[in-house]
């Protein structure tokens, strides 16, 4: 399903009321019944709406009347709130993979953060027999760090991590269990040097998630990267020279039955995921019809029984 990317807060969709929350008009509803109910929060100081810190064009401008400011070389001043480079804007594809950025930066008080999908334990021992197919410099993903990224936060305020929390609850409450399955490895980038060794993954209901997820942070006046979804899960990361693994197909899959919260810390062995908050799916899973109920059954495929025996009159 191709998704239009949209950097607006959703229109409220015109479905009926009625409408179960797990459809995508009804997910797209919730945002905006999230948003007046908790009203847009100002930005942080020096980040506007476009993402650019006003606080650091100010700096620039009082720069400029400094001594040397107008001299051939002078770097010019960045904005306040942003790192030197934007792990946002080095962390997609097409394929939808994000390699983690490995400079180090991080705005002061701010936090990278994510909502995803964990990778259950049944599935790691298929996972990891892949991954022991890598040679040379393939740094492999750890089995408890295993995610379906839905959105990623490169730089959230410390203050703003509860509006996230109450986004999660609003948005998955009222969803039902996703039933996700794999499909087949892919690099990012496809031509090349590859940096990353992904799963592909799919499920009913998920891109509508993960773009209600998206509008809804946007509604609360944060940053999301600016990839289009494409699910899938990271196996891992190159840091050098190293040959490509043939293509794999899995037949694996599991039930969603919630999504996480997970804060992103850089280390130099790799990203650490720490749990933030956790969401559960509490909707019902729809219901199948019996199909041997006796009110389904047709004339032609109810039970036999005997005729009646006919009436005993009195000859009389």
């Amino acid at each position: 399903m191709k998704i239009k990317k949209t950097n607006r807060p959703p229109r409220p969709a015109s479905t009926p009321a009625s409408a179960p929350a797990s459809e995508p008009g009804a997910l797209r509803r919730t945002v905006a019944e999230a948003q007046a109910a908790a009203p847009r929060r100002d930005r942080p100081a020096g980040q506007s709406a476009a993402g650019q810190g006003s606080a650091g064009q100010g700096a620039g401008n009082k720069t400029a009347g400094n001594k040397g400011a107008g001299s051939r070389g002078a770097k010019p001043a960045r904005p306040a709130g942003r790192p030197d480079a934007r792990p946002a804007r080095d962390t997609g594809g097409r394929d939808g993979s994000r390699p983690a950025p490995d400079d180090g930066h991080q705005p002061a008080g701010t936090q990278r953060l994510f909502f995803a999908l964990k990778v259950p334990a049944n599935l790691v021992g298929p996972l990891r027999e892949a991954q022991r197919k890598l040679r040379g410099n393939w740094r492999r993903v750890d089995a408890d760090q295993l995610h379906v990224t839905l959105a990623y936060l490169p730089a959230v305020p410390v203050d703003r991590v509860d509006d996230l929390k109450r986004l999660g609850v609003t948005l998955m409450q009222d969803l039902a269990p996703m039933q996700v399955s794999l499909r087949g490895t892919g690099y990012y980038p496809n031509e090349g040097s590859p940096r990353v060794w992904f799963v592909k993954v799919e499920a009913e209901g998920l891109p509508e998630l993960a773009q209600a997820l998206r509008d809804g942070i946007h509604a609360l006046g944060l940053e999301t990267d600016e990839q289009p979804f494409k699910g899938h899960i990271t196996l891992a990361r190159k840091k050098g020279p190293a040959p490509r693994v043939p293509p794999l197909t899995f037949t694996h899959g599991w039930q969603a039955g919630g999504a996480v919260l997970y804060r992103s810390i850089l280390r130099k062995t790799g990203p650490i995921h720490e749990t933030a908050s956790s969401f559960r799916f509490r909707a019902p899973l729809p219901t199948t019809p019996d199909p041997l109920a006796p009110d389904l059954l047709t004339p032609d495929s109810a039970p036999d029984t005997p005729p009646a025996e006919p009436a005993v009159t009195d000859p009389q």
